[in-house]
This record gives structure tokens, C-alpha cells and sequence, in this order.
């Protein structure tokens, strides 16, 4: 996933134009973006929509952290085939994503589908929590697309104290350590976030370009408007592929030869570039 769209739980109907602007992935919100008295409305509401969808988006729901009876009573109304997994907010350590994968695991009993059809986005809120991003990870095989979002304004900026700024370097060692720990989990695609100036899609592609040179894989996005931009950073361009097939080509001739690492376009390249190359270019085609 490049690009996931946050969708409030009570507009459902504008899934559509998270599906039209190119998200990957639209997360349903039933916690921040749904007053308290809205929430047993919004609930059904998301509920229908994830059972109505036909599209190729995929389909997520976040729903109100794990402390109450409500949010397991949410995560059974919108289990469906269809829903691809369940983000849950304030996560405090590893024994949440263990309670999660568990309750999951009944609900796909309960519709007869297969052990971890949905993945589970654990959102890393507090300081403990980023802190123990590895353990995190590790706690269930269904873990995805974990990482450090560090919206302006937002929890993460409240529980770690530094100022924002749209350069991002009060959160780059932050962002560097928690991608390190969440690829040591065996987490298969780290994201980041937020960016919450809508009109700024400058400032966008420098935050989204600087996520990528770290490692990460996509990121979380609050306004259809950001998509295009996210889904571009994270895609090689056609210079990138292009040279991705010259690279894997070289490198396929010399070890026909018997040779192991070569010269290419100037730079030493062997057979863990070209492994690189192959996981890229698969990517590019999905």
C-alpha cells in the first residue's frame, strides 16, 4: 500500500472519491473523526459500507481503542469478507495487538474465513508505544503497514514534545528508529504520516520523498488531494525501471559467465542489487 485515505465513518459516500483519486486503501475512522454521540450511527453506517464494497481499493477500518466493550462490539460489525483489515488507535504495547489478533481470529471463525484474512495496523501513539515498535510488530503474524506517523499537532507530537516543523527533522531519528524496529519485526510494508496542510502538495512530496529515502513504503493521508503525489513517490518512474531491467540483464550475462560482481553504468553491482531490482520491478507491476 503506498497511499492509505482516512475516510470519516459518517461520509461514507465520499469512498468514492478516495477510490477515484487513486488510493490504494481507504481507512473508514470511527474514532477521531466521530463525535461520541455520533458513533453508534457511524458504526452502522461503516458497517453497510464495507459490506457494499465491489471495488479494488482496499478497505480499512479504524476503530476506538481497546479499552472499552464498544470497540470490540465495532470490530465485529464490520468483519466482512470484504474489509481488508482494522487499524486500531492507541495501541500501548504488545499485549493490545495480542488481544486484537485474538478477537480477529473469532470473528473470522464466526464468517468462515481463513486465519489472518485481516491485517492489523497498530497506530503508535504514545512514547512507550513508540518505543516498543519491535515487540509490537512481533506480537502477531497479521501486523502491517506499521510505522511512525507523525502528524502536526497530534497525538505522537503531544506524547514526545518536539515542535513540528514542515522540514520533519524533529522527527527523522524518530521516523529512522521506528522504520529500523518495525523492519527487524518482519513487518512487510512500514508506512509513515501525516501531512495536514491540504493546500501544501510541495511541502507533500518533500515529506513523502524524505519517508522514502528513509525506507518506508507509503503513507497515511487525510485528503484525496494527496494521494497522486504519495502514489508517485512511492512508485519507481520509468527512469528507475528502465534501469532496474538494464541492471538485472548485466547482471544475468555475467553470471552466465561465471562473473560475480561487475561494472554497470559505473557502479559496482552483484546479485543482491539485482534481487533489489526484481522486488521493485514486481512491485511496479502490482
Amino acid at each position: 500500500m503506498r497511499s492509505l485515505l482516512f475516510v470519516p465513518g459518517t461520509r461514507t459516500g465520499w469512498l468514492a472519491k478516495a477510490e477515484a483519486a487513486g488510493a490504494d486503501a481507504a481507512i473508514l475512522d470511527l474514532e477521531d473523526a466521530v463525535p461520541a454521540e455520533d458513533k453508534p450511527a457511524a458504526r452502522r453506517q461503516v458497517a453497510a459500507a464495507v459490506a457494499a464494497h465491489t471495488g479494488d481499493m482496499a478497505l480499512f477500518v479504524r476503530i476506538n481503542p481497546l479499552d472499552s466493550y464498544a470497540a470490540a462490539e465495532e470490530l465485529r460489525a464490520v468483519a466482512h469478507a470484504r474489509l481488508t483489515g482494522v487499524v486500531v488507535p492507541k495501541v500501548a504495547g504488545p499485549d493490545d495487538v495480542r488481544l486484537a489478533d485474538r478477537l480477529l481470529s473469532w470473528c473470522e471463525r464466526e464468517h468462515g474465513l481463513p486465519d489472518g484474512h485481516f491485517a492489523l495496523v497498530p497506530l503508535l501513539e504514545s512514547a512507550a508505544a513508540l518505543h516498543d515498535a519491535r515487540d509490537i510488530g512481533r506480537a502477531a503474524p497479521r501486523v502491517a503497514y506499521l510505522g511512525a506517523v507523525t502528524g502536526r499537532g497530534g497525538d505522537v507530537e503531544r506524547a514526545v514534545g518536539y515542535r513540528w516543523s514542515p522540514s520533519g527533522t524533529e522527527t527523522l531519528a524518530l521516523r529512522s528508529r521506528v522504520l529500523l524496529d518495525v523492519r527487524a519485526a518482519g513487518v512487510p510494508c512500514p508506512v509513515g504520516g501525516l501531512w495536514t496542510t491540504i493546500g501544501d502538495l510541495d511541502g507533500l512530496r518533500a515529506f513523502a520523498e524524505q519517508n522514502r529515502s528513509l525506507g518506508y513504503e507509503g503513507m497515511m493521508a487525510i485528503h484525496p488531494s494527496h494521494v497522486a503525489v504519495i502514489n508517485a513517490v512511492f512508485s519507481p518512474n520509468p527512469e528507475e525501471i528502465a534501469r532496474f531491467e538494464r541492471l538485472i540483464v548485466a547482471v544475468d550475462e555475467a553470471q552466465a559467465r561465471g562473473a560475480g560482481a561487475i561494472t554497470f553504468e559505473g557502479e559496482m553491482v552483484d546479485e543482491a542489487m539485482a534481487v533489489r531490482a526484481r522486488a521493485a520491478l514486481r512491485r511496479a507491476k502490482r
